[in-house]
């Protein structure tokens, strides 16, 4: 079997990923040298010089479409002239070596997270089941209020379309399953036990949404009370479907829960949110225990790793990366990692190992431990792109201050580490 190779295309994909780094991290004035091993950056945007979580990358006939989510914040608007919420960047990153700022769609107004939108989707209308050939769709989570869908067939002139769902509590991550317009909503409607819960819509039609139904875990339903009131109820941080499961992650850099569901029952069940219809379409939960969340559980399904090719039983194995969320600067938190849980026996899942990146790497690299340069360090979130060139034998994640590290997935049980882009130091400010 192959060994990941981390090529030119590669390159690509993390100038990409760069833009999930604060823009400041890549801007003219850091100091030291930058950490790389087979990855170098080949583009930079500042991006108005607004903060971003998630980026979503469009091929829309011949030209790649950077669609960036936002944390809360605002920011200077060259193209409007104006000072606009943090909202939404669209940049064309066709030729990666000099990314374009299409569009801004400005945010909700207000403070903290109120001016952002973190989690962007895209689909085509040619595989939406009722989109409109030829058509591009944008699914947004704006602020903590709503999700909404635009029309940015012409990336430099979105337009909004449809108000999917307001009057929430919070967002934050979702996925848009284009193939079958299914929608994995974060959402907190008022009267749940929880700011984060999962909510499901038809948006096969983008301009006709219906509601399918809310799911959450027994406890977090209204009028719902917590089964162990020992262990809290964590939030959903997002859900990602792929064939008949959904793969869910709740909790973060604490009480984490990784949850398997069987897609048919949780479309097609019973939607009163009751603890039997809440626990009916689950296969399998994992706890994580006080120390670490699941900001992101990605399904590696099908792997043959390496170690394993010579045996005549059990040489396919089904991962999932669990990647934890740091939420503290100078590590004063616990150590927020990678692991990779067995589920080849869905509903016995173990976790086989973990990768991180080592604080103390940056001494001679960067000139400093990771914990004491400032800022937080620690695992993030993967990509989430089921297409990703490598197959499950990739893995990227955005990892704060030490940036962009990629680990070798194809061998699960002791992954190895490929590639690793981090940026400049910046002086600390106090």
């Amino acid at each position: 079997m192959k060994r990941l190779v981390l090529t030119k295309s590669l390159c690509a994909t993390a100038v990409i990923a760069a833009f999930a780094l604060p823009a400041a991290s890549w801007a003219q004035g850091s100091t030291g040298p930058v950490d790389r091993h087979n990855m170098r950056a080949v583009g930079y945007n500042d991006l108005q010089g607004r903060s971003a979580y998630q980026p979503w990358v469009e091929n829309q006939g011949g030209r790649f479409i950077a669609y960036v989510g936002h944390h809360g914040g605002e920011a200077l608007n060259p193209l409007t002239g104006q000072v606009e919420p943090n909202g939404t960047s669209i940049v064309d990153v066709t030729n990666p070596a000099s990314p374009k700022y299409l569009a801004h769609i400005p945010g909700p107004a207000g403070a903290g997270e109120a001016g952002g939108a973190q989690m962007v989707r895209v689909c085509s209308g040619d595989v939406l089941p009722k989109g409109k050939p030829g058509e591009y769709y944008l699914l947004r989570a704006t602020g903590g209020g709503s999700h909404e869908i635009y029309n940015v067939t012409d990336p430099a002139n979105p337009t909004l379309l449809k108000v999917v769902v307001d009057g929430l509590t919070d967002t934050h991550k979702n996925y848009w399953e284009c193939e079958t317009g299914i929608a994995y909503l974060v959402s907190g409607v008022p009267g749940w036990q929880t700011n984060r819960h999962l909510q499901i819509f038809d948006l096969s039609d983008p301009e006709n949404p219906v509601f399918i139904r809310n799911f959450g875990l027994v406890g977090q339903e209204p009028g719902g009370v917590n089964p162990n009131p020992d262990n809290p109820l964590p939030a959903l941080h997002g859900a990602i479907p792929l064939g008949n499961r959904v793969y869910m992650g709740y909790g973060t850099s604490s009480n984490g829960v990784l949850q398997i569901l069987d897609k048919e029952k949780l479309l097609n069940g019973d939607p009163e949110p009751t603890p039997e219809n809440l626990l009916e379409p689950e296969i399998a939960r994992m706890e994580l225990g006080p120390l670490h969340g699941a900001h992101t559980t990605l399904p590696m399904l099908n792997i043959r790793p390496r170690e394993f090719e010579d045996f005549t039983r059990g040489a396919m194995r089904n991962i999932v990366a669990i990647v934890n969320e740091s939420t503290a600067n100078e590590c004063r938190e616990a150590h927020q990692m990678v692991y990779f849980a067995d589920i080849t026996t869905e509903t016995e899942p173990h976790i086989i190992s973990n990768y991180h990146v080592d604080p103390r790497s940056a001494l001679d690299e960067l000139g400093g431990n990771y914990c004491e340069i400032g800022g937080r360090f620690g695992a993030h979130s993967s990509h989430e792109n089921l297409k990703n060139p490598y197959g499950n034998q990739g893995l990227f994640l955005a990892s704060f201050k030490s940036g962009i590290p990629a680990g070798d997935g194809a061998n699960p049980g002791a992954p190895g580490k490929p590639g690793l882009s981090s940026p400049a130091v910046k002086p600390r400010r106090n």
